[in-house]
């Protein structure tokens, strides 16, 4: 039932486009709208890439002014990733997009069903968190 579940969402969130970014790109942006400022190598390791990849994700981001590379604090040799301005109004519209889609379906579905959804959701949004905190946590870790 979770794969059919993530599939349909993955079938209605296509349909709110992501467009200019694909879906590893997209990843990029998430990770850097948690981890602001990380550099190349604790994204590639967030990403599980490597970091030409990621830097050549980077790079596609940086051209459409969704990221921006800074020099580090340290060390001028090292650069930290951040959104731009650009890149969070993208993911607040792709947000918006997205939760429209979600709440056409769910207004289809009978109210005690809906609540009992929400409530799931609440606690899988309370576990997944807890569990993205932990990863966090490991590669603050390894970087440090």
């Amino acid at each position: 039932m979770t794969s059919e579940a993530a599939e349909l969402l993955e079938i209605l969130w296509g349909r709110a486009s992501t467009a200019p970014v694909s879906a590893s790109q997209l990843r990029v942006l998430f990770v850097l709208e948690h981890n602001e400022g990380i550099n190349l190598r604790t994204l590639a390791d967030a990403l599980g890439s490597t970091p030409p990849s990621t830097s050549r994700l980077c790079d596609r981001l940086q051209a459409v002014g969704y990221v921006e590379r800074k020099p580090g604090v340290t060390s001028r040799r090292e650069l930290r990733l951040f959104l731009s301005r650009r890149g969070r109004s993208f993911l607040t519209e792709l947000r918006a997009r997205r939760e429209h889609a979600l709440e056409a379906v769910l207004a289809q579905m009978p109210a005690a069903k809906r609540t009992a959804l929400v409530e799931g959701l609440e606690a899988f949004c309370v576990a997944a968190a807890a569990q993205i905190h932990e990863d966090d946590d490991v590669l603050d870790a390894r970087t440090a």
